[in-house]
């Protein structure tokens, strides 16, 4: 968990309307989380001809403690790639919205070896991601494959970026509330526009907020755009502890609202 990881660049050209150290998720927490939410991605091998050049494809993977797995063919150049040169990475990328600005969008990179591997573990981990493949998961020239991850970088929009040590990335588990967060924000904008401008005027110094919009929610709190007299504002608000379930943030927003609410007097 990290407490200094200020969204974006708001607070280099405006005072945030925040406080820059409520709990946020760290780097290798938003890694682990984008990583668990999507099993295609780009794997970059060194090229055996024409040699020495990066070698870039397309390639479906589970994870296992972290490291990526991967079911390839023999007959696949990248597959010729790593017999000769185990050095790889991995570029998995948020798709995002169509028409968005896709630079906005979170990718992280993971750098390693990757080696054939004939684990339990690994295999149960890529068939439980990609479970058709099972039926040529036992043809002779298909075999299983490990990227043990050494480091990584991770971008996750303007302003927010590094690298991530292997032993973060190894600790690190990812949101339980990213499979529900759309939902969460969606039904608090379509439902609780009233509460989300509450939550601004009592838990953060967007006291002008006349409307607010939910952008984000994980398990140490969550986000809204506020607009303000200055225009459209970043604010952050915190839960007391970390949650897991949509019911645990339905009965937390209700608790906020009922905080806010006593502490506007209303």
């Amino acid at each position: 968990m990290s407490s200094n990881d200020p969204h974006a660049s708001s607070g280099r050209s405006q005072e945030l309307l925040y406080d820059p150290n409520l709990p946020t998720p760290s780097h290798a927490e938003r890694a682990r989380t984008l990583a668990a939410s999507i099993n295609t991605a780009t794997l970059a091998s060194v090229a055996v001809e024409p040699a020495g050049y990066p070698y870039g494809s397309f390639v479906t993977f589970g994870l296992v403690g972290g490291d990526p797995v991967f079911l390839i063919s023999e007959l696949a150049e990248h597959t010729k790639n790593l017999r000769g040169d185990a050095r790889a990475s991995l570029l998995i990328a948020e798709e995002g919205e169509p028409g968005g600005d896709p630079l906005a969008r979170g990718r992280v990179t993971l750098l390693g070896r990757c080696q054939p591997s004939t684990d339990e573990s690994v295999k149960a981990a890529f068939l439980a991601a990609h479970p058709n493949a099972a039926y040529y998961a036992g043809f002779g020239d298909f075999h299983f494959w490990r990227l043990q991850v050494e480091s990584l970088r991770y971008i996750g929009g303007y302003g927010r970026m590094s690298w991530v040590t292997s032993s973060d990335w190894s600790a690190a588990r990812p949101d339980p509330l990213a499979p529900v967060a759309a939902e969460i924000i969606r039904h608090m904008n379509d439902d609780h526009a009233a509460a989300l401008i509450a939550y601004c005027h009592a838990f953060s110094r967007a006291t002008d907020a006349t409307s607010a919009t939910m952008t984000a929610v994980d398990r140490y709190g969550f986000e809204m755009s506020a607009i303000t007299a200055a225009g459209p504002r970043p604010i952050r608000v915190a839960f007391p502890r970390a949650l897991a379930t949509t019911e645990e943030v339905r009965a937390e927003m209700v608790a906020l609202v009922k905080r806010a609410r006593a502490h506007l007097g209303r």
